[in-house]
């Protein structure tokens, strides 16, 4: 069964810094795609960024020349770091890992960890 463990979210000044983690774990197809969705109360989940196996980054125009994602070399576990955060980062960030296998691909979703940026 697949796992996905974010940890590193908590309450931060606007200003300050958050470093997310993600660790996928149980996954017997190749780890293509790995990224950080957040979703804000009352708003649809978007996507901030995220990475694939060669290391090529995508961010949300909101996020970009603050937050930089990267991935360890295994590439099960995926990393966020946010700076420069302000209030409206808030939100719930959740992880996903996008599996493959015989031409299919697989989503998987973390449980979420939440950051609080007050202002």
């Amino acid at each position: 069964q697949v796992q996905l463990v974010e940890s590193g979210g908590g309450l931060v000044q606007a200003g300050g810094s958050l470093r997310l983690s993600c660790v996928v774990s149980g996954s017997r197809f190749s780890i293509n795609v790995m990224g950080w969705y957040r979703q804000a109360p009352g708003k649809q989940r978007e996507l901030v960024a995220n990475i694939n196996s060669g290391r090529i980054t995508n961010y949300a125009d909101s996020v970009k020349g603050r937050f930089t994602i990267s991935r360890d070399n295994a590439g099960n576990t995926v990393y966020l770091q946010m700076t420069s955060l302000k209030p409206e980062d808030t939100a719930v960030y959740y992880c996903k890992a996008v599996g493959y296998y015989s031409g299919t691909y697989y989503d998987y979703w973390g449980r979420g960890t939440q950051v609080t940026v007050s202002s």
